[in-house]
């Protein structure tokens, strides 16, 4: 059998030449033993009618197996031109013949170095879209904590429009006068609180002196 990839002509076809050229040897060969077969059976009632005939089944079989050898090795010669003419005439495609899925190829034509600058292009594309896509997913994560941190904010400004309201309705003024003055009040706190701590620790410094 030929060892010619023929990549192109399985292309065509759907099939290599060589798996149908095979198949065909495979159905001729098998055709031939079974004929033999027949043959011999043929042989073995004619023989058996005939009175006297010292000929016997074994010795049938070796002229069978016989002629089944030399009827192989001449259907392999056979074969085999008719193997090269078909894979040169009829199953082969001539080089000059394009098939219509590879036009393309011929009306775009680029060289090595071309090809390999649209490879590098692509790959630059290709990383681009990448750094893009990434770029947008850090966007959409950040959209997302900004919708949290102001649905909190207006929370807040929910409860400073309540404590305002609660503010108008004690009569206490502006609520940012009353908070400004509660943060003062409450710093005043914190330096008496500081204070007192201050003194007591002198006293149980003293305490404990004495």
């Amino acid at each position: 059998m030929s060892v010619n990839p023929m990549a192109y002509e399985t292309q065509f076809f759907g099939f290599t030449p060589q798996t149908c050229l095979l198949r065909v040897y495979i159905a001729f060969q098998d055709y031939l033993f079974e004929m033999m077969l027949v043959v011999e059976g043929v042989m073995l009632k004619k023989l058996d009618g005939i009175p006297g005939c010292k000929i016997s089944p074994s010795q049938i079989r070796k002229c069978t197996e016989k002629f089944l050898l030399f009827m192989k090795e001449h259907f392999d010669k056979l074969f085999a031109k008719m193997e090269e003419m078909l894979l040169q005439l009829v199953l082969n495609i001539p080089e000059n013949v394009l098939l219509p899925e590879d036009r393309v190829q011929e009306e775009y034509r680029y060289s090595k170095e071309e090809f390999q600058a649209l490879q590098d292009e692509l790959q630059q594309l290709q990383q681009q879209c990448r750094a893009e896509a990434a770029a947008e997913q850090a966007l959409r994560a950040e959209l997302e904590e900004q919708k949290v941190v102001r649905a909190e904010l207006e929370k807040i400004l929910q409860c400073f429009d309540g404590l305002e309201n609660i503010c108008r309705e004690q009569g206490a003024g502006n609520f940012k006068e009353s908070f400004a003055l509660l943060t003062q009040s409450s710093k005043k706190l914190q330096d008496v609180l500081k204070d007192v701590e201050e003194k007591s620790k002198t006293m149980r410094q003293h305490d404990q002196l004495v």
